[in-house]
């Protein structure tokens, strides 16, 4: 037998994808096909062929990423339960909200909102306190309560989505619709997307690091909440589209990745300045988290490249453009440029280390001007978003 065919018999041997999918799988498989075909027959009536796409696609990729990850399986039942219950809850009274105990002070958006944002304070309080102990427990902790906070925004964005159509039919949309609701998919967003990573390194001892930055946005979440921001309101006319249901979410997990990875970058750089210091050296090892931070800026390039693209289909729906060098097209263009760029660098110039770690911090204020910045300083097509 010849190399090649030996080769060839020994990929025949190995086990096919579908004998890797366990009796949980089957059945994790089913609940999301249920899920799916159940929202159909109740909803389709009201649904375009567009919307009825999109339900399929998240369909078919949360079944895919419970096949995965295991641990979003459990996490994802645990907030389509609660979510359901509380929506249930409601009936048809948004007069419930304040009139039901649990969704006074547990499951009404704006509750479980508070909750969410309570909890990562307190994770990130508890991750560091991990960090400088060296206490596995608390490191431990602080996961599960970033697991939790995670769960209760989730919750709280499912819930207000009722609430959207409780408080006027007509005004009733998905909640991804102004910073004060992208702000908190944001949180949810980073938080599941940094748990995934501290999965697969079973490393937590950075958590603090990426914690540290969705702190600052509930921080903003709730400072905005006090200007009102968290009133239901309905949407302009260019957001009364199919496109904002999946053209948000990308968008957010790139913010969210890159994000992640200037948190990082900046463990990286405290472990390398500072590799003497005994609470430092607890942090991952240097090539650990220079490789999640281009794992992570990968994913995020990945995703913000669709939502661009899916942004300009959108534009050229809305405004009869597919680019119009509005600035937040503009610098959306820029943080493009800038990843892309960073990207180039490390494949085919091989850089790494600390010159692209300042880079990745440099990144995040980049982004964080075309989230926030153009929104405060500049206008344009997109000044629904503004503060």
């Amino acid at each position: 037998m010849s190399a090649t065919e030996k080769q060839m018999f020994e990929e025949l041997q190995k086990p096919g994808l579908l004998s890797q999918i366990s009796v949980k799988d089957g059945a994790w498989f089913a609940l999301v096909f249920a899920a799916v075909l159940s929202t159909l027959v109740f909803y389709s009536s009201i649904m375009d062929g567009y919307e009825v796409g999109i339900l399929i696609g998240i369909g078919v990729l949360t079944a895919f990423v419970g096949w995965y990850w295991k641990s979003s399986v459990i996490f994802a039942i645990s907030v389509g339960v609660i979510s359901l219950f509380a929506i249930w809850l409601y009936g048809d009274s948004l007069a419930a909200g304040e009139q039901n105990f649990l969704l006074k002070f547990l499951l009404a958006s704006q509750s479980a909102f508070a909750w969410m944002g309570a909890l990562f304070f307190l994770a990130t309080a508890t991750y560091f306190l991990g960090l400088i102990a060296n206490s596995e427990f608390a490191l431990n902790t602080a996961s599960r309560l970033t697991w939790i906070a995670s769960g209760f925004g989730f919750i709280g964005l499912m819930v207000r989505w009722r609430e959207s159509y409780l408080f006027n039919p007509e005004y009733g949309h998905i909640p991804v619709s102004n910073l004060y609701e992208v702000f908190i998919m944001f949180c949810i967003i980073t938080g599941l997307m940094y748990l995934y990573y501290e999965a697969i390194y079973k490393n937590k001892n950075a958590g603090g690091f990426v914690l540290l930055v969705i702190s600052a946005a509930v921080g903003f979440i709730f400072w905005y909440e006090s200007r009102g921001a968290a009133d239901i309101k309905p949407l302009v006319p260019a957001l009364q589209s199919y496109w904002m249901k999946i053209h948000v979410p990308a968008n957010f997990v790139g913010y969210g990745a890159f994000a992640m990875s200037a948190m990082l970058a900046i463990a990286y750089l405290l472990k390398d300045k500072f590799s003497e210091n005994k609470i430092i050296q607890r942090l991952p090892e240097l090539q650990m988290i220079d490789d999640i931070m281009y794992k992570a800026i990968a994913l995020g390039f990945a995703f913000f490249t669709i939502a661009t693209i899916l942004g300009a289909m959108w534009a050229a729906e809305a405004w009869g453009g597919y680019w119009s060098w509005d600035p937040k097209e503009t610098w959306a263009l820029i943080v493009w440029l800038n990843y892309a760029a960073w990207l180039h660098m490390r494949l085919t110039k091989g850089w790494r280390g600390v010159p692209m770690a300042w880079w990745s911090i440099i990144g995040l204020f980049v982004t964080l001007f075309a989230f926030l910045g153009v929104n405060m300083f500049l206008s344009g097509l997109h000044s629904y978003g503004e503060l």
